[in-house]
């Protein structure tokens, strides 16, 4: 089966503008509802345009208590630094993630080992971006969470669960060749094979973690997880997100030990904050059909209205 006949027959790879065309038909109608073009932002009044759109992520992690988040150092592009003293003066220790401060859907998201390769992100990408910490937890969620205002508690929406792109060895095969059997994988090669050694023979039964990011178009499969959504996992979460002020409606991508850990609020780490653009990203399991991910992308934005409304 050739890569092209594999995204065709999965919606999971369908080009956003596909996926979201019906939802463009019920903003239009949100827009006439609300008088305004601008409807979402009212979705989360504490983020610049609700998060839907121009929404910087270091502005986001400032309303999060600083427990919860990686420590994290927003580079402008007009200014000049001395890359080693930030890091020494952060106490950060390589391995270390760059983003931009402004993005989505893990673009240019990269891991980084030196200082050379830190400057070389800051000459090649030309904008604001981020220096921030690797949290070593060996799982990661999406959360959505919806709390209608005036009301003492939210409710969480959807529940993602991530497998990262990782291959098991057997003793003969390369990376590359246990990768060309799995199409998720098979779909990342070209973009790998300047940053692992895809000839590598990995041991029989040792697994490596070949993309340690938690994005669907970096190799990672989402799975339905709303089996797990718990009223203890809703409480510790109601705890913590009432506190950021202005916000109502989003996903957060969280890194964490064990769920039962989570289901406590203890040992994880918000990776990110998403608003009024947020996805329900459970819909992409590979079980769900097309509809039902439209069905659910209304079902969130029917949220939204709500509480903008």
């Amino acid at each position: 089966m050739k890569i092209w006949w594999h995204k065709f027959t999965n919606w999971e790879y369908w080009s956003v503008n596909i996926i979201y065309l019906p939802t463009f038909f019920l903003w239009i109608w949100y827009m006439m509802k609300f008088r305004s073009f601008s409807f979402y932002k009212y979705s989360n009044p504490g983020i610049k345009n609700g998060g839907f759109y121009g929404d910087s992520k270091k502005d986001i992690y400032s309303l999060l208590p600083k427990n919860l988040f990686p420590k994290t150092i927003l580079i402008e592009q007009n200014k000049k630094y001395d890359f080693k003293n930030i890091i020494d003066e952060n106490q950060l220790v390589f391995p270390l993630i760059l983003k931009p401060d402004i993005g989505l859907r893990g673009i240019d998201v990269v891991k980084v080992i030196s200082i050379l390769e830190i400057e070389n992100y800051c000459k090649i990408k030309k904008t604001n971006f981020l220096i921030q910490e690797l949290i070593d937890l060996p799982n990661e969620i999406g959360l959505f969470y919806c709390r209608i205002p005036n009301e003492n508690n939210g409710k969480i929406t959807g529940l993602t669960l991530k497998n990262f792109l990782t291959v098991e060895g057997n003793g003969f095969e390369t990376i590359e060749q246990l990768l060309k059997k799995n199409y998720r994988y098979k779909m990342q090669i070209s973009k790998l094979k300047n940053k692992i050694n895809l000839k590598e023979i990995l041991p029989l039964n040792v697994k490596r973690c070949i993309v340690p990011f938690g994005n669907h178009n970096r190799g990672t499969e989402f799975l339905d997880g709303n089996a797990f959504i718990s009223d203890k996992l809703e409480q510790s979460f109601n705890t913590i997100l009432k506190t950021i002020p202005g916000f109502y409606y989003g996903r957060l991508d969280i890194r964490y030990n064990t769920f039962e850990e989570l289901e406590k609020g203890l040992n994880f780490s918000i990776i990110e904050l998403n608003g009024a653009k947020s996805e329900p990203t459970h819909i992409y399991d590979p079980k769900h059909s097309f509809w039902f991910g439209q069905m659910e992308i209304f079902r969130h934005q029917k949220i939204m209205q709500k509480i903008v409304k």
